[in-house]
């Protein structure tokens, strides 16, 4: 084995710890996207404008995550452990993803960013984006939950999985791969920014109910399976003194359990969204009518009107 790769049994501490990974890729962006955010953050505090704190503490905290599920010693786990692999997976895809969208960088990205020099050629590339037609696929229900569930099914069922993982650098390719798949799922049904496609609340539910379903039921196929589906980790596992098929099971679980935590607080989520916007138009409709009257309610007084003349 690599020799940042544990030679001994993992432990939650170990998990913790701080480790010399050859390519910490994720750890340098999650430290790159913090500190722009918090960069754009503080130009609007410091010119007076308001900008949320508690989106900025939603997207910090996703970096923090990020570099910790990527940084630390559950990422040297990773490479020996298919439960632990796992648990990056599901980190990356369902846990992560809710938190960088709910911190709305691409508002702050169009409300911080000085309107001259790079900043305007940064703004021209961003308003292209919102319009390209690539970015409307590419958040697409028809594109983003196929991409989504295909690195659960299509990794581990269609023996990818084990190619991947035996190249040089497929451990971070597939880590990037899935925080991107997550965020591709997330930003449609989760994000309040300017979007070149904006799904209904109706969809944004149909598609994360779809996710949930399909997502556990891959995490039975996974506790159930008779023998070992990604064959990358038997010798590291057996290594570490710990069973592979058990490791397997333990890796479904996470898969049934700690992925479907995040998916219910999505689904909340937009249901309580649902909820507060129908109330909210339902409110102007009224003060609308108290001011200027309501169409169908005079006319059926006009009618009424008429009858009783007769």
């Amino acid at each position: 084995m690599s020799e940042w790769i544990p030679a001994d049994p993992p432990t939650f501490l170990g998990f913790l710890m701080p480790v010399p990974l050859p390519f910490p890729v994720l750890p340098a962006l999650a430290a790159l996207l913090a500190a722009g955010y918090l960069i754009g953050a503080v130009r609007l505090w410091v010119q007076g404008r308001r900008w949320s704190v508690w989106r900025t503490v939603c997207f910090l905290t996703g970096c923090l995550v990020l570099a910790a599920v990527t940084g630390l010693g559950v990422e040297a786990y990773g490479y020996a452990l298919l439960s632990v692999f796992m648990f990056q997976q599901l980190s990356l895809m369902m846990a992560i993803p809710p938190l960088l969208v709910l911190g709305s960088p691409g508002t702050l990205l169009l409300r911080a960013t000085p309107h001259h020099g790079v900043g305007r050629l940064v703004l021209c590339a961003a308003h292209l984006g919102l319009r390209s037609r690539v970015s409307r696929w590419m958040l697409s229900p028809w594109v983003a939950l196929p991409l989504y569930l295909f690195a659960f099914y299509g990794l581990y069922l269609a023996d990818l999985a084990d190619r991947i993982l035996a190249a040089p650098a497929g451990h971070i390719a597939l880590e990037v791969a899935f925080l991107m798949s997550g965020i591709l799922f997330t930003i449609p049904v989760l994000s309040a920014d300017p979007l070149p496609v904006r799904l209904s609340h109706g969809g944004r539910a149909l598609d994360v109910f779809a996710e949930a379903a399909l997502h556990a039921l891959f995490g039975v196929f996974l506790m159930m399976a008779p023998g070992l589906l990604v064959e990358h980790f038997t010798a590291s596992t057996i290594a570490l003194g710990v069973d592979p098929l058990n490791d397997q099971w333990l890796a479904g679980a996470l898969a049934w359990s700690y992925g479907e935590g995040p998916t219910l607080l999505i689904l909340l989520y937009i249901v309580h969204r649902w909820f507060r916007d129908d109330s909210t138009r339902a409110a102007a409709a009224a003060r609308y009518a108290d001011v200027h009257g309501d169409p169908e309610l005079d006319a059926y007084n006009a009618y009424l009107r008429t009858l009783g003349q007769k």
